[in-house]
C-alpha cells in the first residue's frame, strides 16, 4: 500500500558496535544493525547491566516469524498462502495485525483498508504485475473495486480467514512494519531493557531515554523537497512513543504521454491513486502498528479531513508536510509537539 520512508534517525549517542561502558555512571550500550523486511534495522539499546544478553539471532527470530506470516513478498507466507485462495487458520501475528487494522479501516471510515492489495498490484505498486493502460480505461478500475472492502474479509471463531470473494488481496504492507518494531520493543523489553530506540525502514520506536545524557530520544523527519541538499526537515523527540512516517514523494511514476504522476498511496474508494498536496504525514502513537496504520491513512483522508481527525483523537499526533498553493513546503503540526532544527 506505501513505500515507507526513510527517517534519518538522531541518535544521541556515538554509534559504534557491541558493548560499550561508560565508566562515569556505568552505563552499557549496545548497538545492531542489519538487514530486514526489505531495508534496514537500527537497534540502540542502554542498560545498567553489562550482562544483559541481546543478539542478532534475537531480532532474526523476529523478522522472521513476521515475514513468515505477514510478507506479500514471500511466496509460501501464511499472507500469500491466502491470497492464493488457501483456507487456513492464522496465527497470532496475523490476529494482532488484522485487529489493528481493522480499528483504523473503522475510525476512518475505510480509507484505511488493507483488502486494497488487488488494485495496488493493478496499478503497479505491489508484487504482483501491473495492468497495461488502467490509468485510461476507467472500466477496469470498477471491476476490481468490487473485490476491495476489509467487511468483506473475517476471522471465525475458529480462527480461519474468510474472503468474500476469493479474488481478494490482503495487503498489510503499511502497517506490518510498523508491527514488526512493537514485536522487537517487546523482545528488548524482555530482555530487562528499559531504553532504547528501535528503527527499521524509517519507523522508530522510543522507550524510555538517553539515559547516558539523561535526554529524551530525537529523531529527524524526512525533507520532501528532493531539490535541496538538507535531508530532514524538522526533528522532534520521543518518550515512550513510536513515529511511522509515509509520503508519496519517492515512490510513483509518470506516464510519459500524458506527463500524468501517480503515487503509490491508492483510494479504496475511487480505486485511483490520490491526488493531494499533502506529502508527507508522521504519526506519533503508544505503540507503532497504530503510528504506521494511521500515517497512510492519513495520506488518504489529505491534509484538512487530517486535521479534523486529529482533534478528534487526543491518543494521536502527528507532523504534516504539504504544499500550499503557490508550491511552497509548510508543515502543521499537533499541539504539544516541540520541532527542532
Amino acid at each position: 500500500m506505501k513505500n515507507k520512508l526513510l527517517i534519518i534517525v538522531v541518535l544521541l549517542l556515538a554509534i559504534t558496535n557491541g558493548c560499550q561502558q561508560n565508566k562515569k555512571n556505568s552505563h552499557h550500550k549496545y548497538y545492531l544493525e542489519g538487514n530486514a523486511l526489505g531495508t534496514t534495522y537500527h537497534i540502540t539499546a542502554i542498560s545498567n547491566d553489562s550482562n544483559t544478553n541481546i543478539v542478532n539471532k534475537n531480532i532474526d527470530s523476529v523478522i522472521t516469524a513476521i515475514n513468515n506470516s505477514l510478507s506479500t513478498y514471500q511466496d509460501n507466507s501464511l499472507i500469500s498462502r491466502i491470497n492464493k485462495g488457501q483456507v487456513i487458520k492464522v496465527d497470532q501475528q496475523f490476529k494482532d495485525v488484522y485487529k489493528a487494522a481493522q480499528e483504523i479501516y473503522i475510525e476512518t471510515g475505510g480509507k484505511f483498508d488493507p483488502s486494497i492489495g488487488i488494485l495496488v498490484n493493478a496499478w503497479g505498486f505491489g508484487p504482483g504485475k501491473k495492468i497495461p493502460n488502467i490509468e485510461k480505461d476507467s472500466s477496469i478500475v470498477d471491476s476490481l473495486k468490487k473485490y476491495v472492502g476489509y467487511n468483506l474479509i473475517i476471522i471465525d471463531e475458529h480462527g480461519f480467514l474468510e474472503k468474500k470473494y476469493p479474488q481478494s488481496y490482503i495487503d498489510y504492507n503499511s502497517i506490518a512494519k510498523g508491527y514488526a518494531i512493537d514485536r522487537l520493543g517487546k523482545m528488548l523489553s524482555d530482555k530487562g531493557f528499559n531504553n532504547y530506540l528501535v528503527e527499521v525502514g524509517g519507523e522508530v520506536l522510543a522507550k524510555g531515554k538517553n539515559i547516558i545524557k539523561n535526554k529524551n530520544w530525537l529523531v529527524a523527519i524526512d525533507n520532501p523537497n528532493r531539490s535541496e541538499k538538507i535531508n530532514f526537515i524538522t526533528k522532534i523527540t520521543l518518550n515512550n512513543q513510536a513515529m511511522a512516517t509515509s509520503g508519496n514523494y519517492r515512490k510513483f511514476y509518470i506516464d510519459k504521454k500524458t506527463g500524468q504522476k501517480y503515487v503509490h498511496t491508492i483510494d479504496g474508494k475511487t480505486g485511483y491513486p490520490i491526488q493531494s498536496n499533502l506529502l508527507s504525514a508522521s504519526v506519533i502513537a503508544n505503540n507503532c502498528t497504530m503510528a504506521d496504520g494511521y500515517a497512510t491513512a492519513f495520506m488518504i483522508l489529505g491534509l484538512e479531513k487530517t486535521k479534523k481527525f486529529l482533534k478528534k483523537h487526543s491518543e494521536l499526533q502527528a507532523v504534516l508536510i504539504y504544499s500550499n498553493k503557490n508550491g511552497k513546503i509548510n508543515i502543521y503540526h499537533s499541539d504539544g509537539i516541540n520541532l527542532f532544527d
